[in-house]
């Protein structure tokens, strides 16, 4: 049966004892013995274009090879979105491989589907493309040989390019036709291209006993969450506080048994439902927000109607009472974002109760949630104050560049992670290189314009 899930623009597929380099000696291009199979995960990860909200391509297979033949890591089609997010990942399955030395991976793709956001109306609205794809079989060496090892544990990164894979006309429109580009590498569970970092679900009944509960994600996926005395929970919670039903995000790395040892729980609601996107329009734009307009990229349980998943939706939020920051647990939060803080381009999570009788969603908790931005970088605009603390400007000709009438700020500090980079300063002889960014939108209280908060960086190649 096929499965479906979206995510962050990164995913996490499989698991698989690795390690980068050549292997000891008579071990290249051997395929290994199957007696000692080994857990594999693979991380991906997308290039995006600024106007594309959800990419979604169904997987049907995808086999790790080398010189003595394949052997298949993913065989249920899987359809993943990698345009929603830039800079998370979470986890989409499990699987086991034999040891030996592996020099390509092949993907077998099907059936993408394109939504985009339409600038041209008042509010924004989504527009579709049913995809073609060019070539359906992709083909990808690795830069190193993979060397997958017994007992050990660690993943592949794969990184949809979806910048250099969507065609677009003079204008900047996509026009449907599709020619993946697929990047990959192996990378540690610990690394921080390997680590989850964007999990969301249903608590399924917690088993204090073991130190762990079942999280279940949207389309039903259910992975089990280990936790320890390291482990840490926003407000009181605690593992025998969680309750069946409570929506709850997590941070952390994934275990040799499949399972997600989590370094954060956060508990965002005890509400039995939730919708996830893009806000694209806010009303009134200043002063307390009253009603808003979003793009649903996730929700729990399946909804019909305006509500359901794929949709562009305007409801009243007024009686919101609640508003919270990801995994942000401190009385800070009711500064930087509440019902005068919301604007369109951020990416927020609404918790409520749904009524499939009447198909009415009715909030009563709004949580900003980290997202990911792509766009040029704007020369000289490069400010270092210490460090890797300060600031630049990306031109983006998308949603956050519409709302932002121009180039937006892009703040970093001196706990930002950077990649393809050395670090801020390094940008600033970088001229209109392309960036992708992940963190926080949040709303300039002096301008009312979007700005980020950056918590990677990265010099897209």
């Amino acid at each position: 049966m096929k499965r479906i899930l979206t995510f962050a623009a990164l995913i996490s597929f499989l698991v698989i004892a690795v390690a980068c380099g050549g292997g000891p000696a008579g071990s290249g291009g051997q395929k290994g013995s199957s007696s000692n199979p080994t857990a594999v995960f693979i991380t991906g990860e997308d290039a995006p274009l600024p106007s594309v909200v959800s990419f979604f391509v169904t997987i049907n297979s995808i086999t790790l090879n080398n010189s003595s033949g394949s052997v298949t890591v993913l065989s249920t089609p899987t359809t993943v979105d990698f345009g929603r997010l830039v800079g998370l990942r979470s986890l989409l399955g499990f699987s086991t491989v034999a040891p030996g030395t592996y020099t390509s991976a092949t993907f077998n793709l099907t059936n993408p589907v394109i939504n985009y956001v339409n600038l041209s109306t008042n509010p924004p609205s989504l527009g579709t493309i049913q995809g073609t794809l060019t070539v359906s079989t992709v083909t990808v060496n690795f830069p190193q040989a993979m060397v997958v090892s017994p007992n050990g544990l660690a993943g592949l990164h794969m990184d949809f390019d979806l910048r250099d894979s969507l065609q677009v006309d003079p204008t900047g429109q996509v026009t449907g036709q599709v020619t993946p580009v697929i990047f990959i590498k192996a990378v540690s569970a610990s690394a921080a291209d390997g680590q989850i970092t964007d999990f969301t679900g249903s608590v399924v009944p917690v088993t204090s006993s073991t130190n762990s509960f079942l999280l279940k994600g949207p389309w039903g996926f259910q992975e089990k969450i280990a936790v320890n005395s390291s482990t840490q929970y926003n407000g009181s919670w605690t593992l025998g506080s969680l309750s069946a039903g409570a929506i709850v995000s997590v941070i952390g790395e994934v275990q040799p048994d499949g399972s997600i040892l989590a370094s954060a729980v956060e508990v965002i609601t005890t509400d039995t439902a939730f919708i996830s996107g893009r806000l694209l329009q806010v009303n009134p734009s200043s002063g307390p927000v009253q009603t808003i307009t979003m793009y649903i990229g996730e929700e729990l349980p399946a909804m019909s109607g305006n509500f359901a998943l794929g949709q562009v939706v305007t409801f009243d939020v007024s009686a919101v009472q609640t508003y919270d920051v990801s995994f942000i647990n401190n009385w800070l939060t009711n500064f930087v974002f509440d019902n005068s803080s919301m604007v369109a381009g951020q990416r927020i999570f609404v918790g409520g109760s749904w009524s499939s009788s009447t198909t009415t969603f009715t909030p009563d908790l709004i949580s900003l949630r980290r997202q990911g931005l792509v766009g040029l970088l704007v020369a000289n605009s490069v400010t270092v104050n210490n460090g890797n603390a300060g600031s630049f400007q990306l031109q983006n000709n998308g949603l956050l560049g519409w709302v932002a009438q121009g180039p937006f700020t892009v703040n970093t500090n001196n706990t930002t992670l950077f990649f393809n980079v050395s670090g801020l300063s390094s940008l600033s002889n970088a001229g209109t290189t392309p960036i992708a960014v992940g963190g926080l939108v949040l709303k300039n209280p002096t301008s009312g314009l979007p700005e980020v908060y950056a918590h990677r960086v990265i010099e897209l190649q």
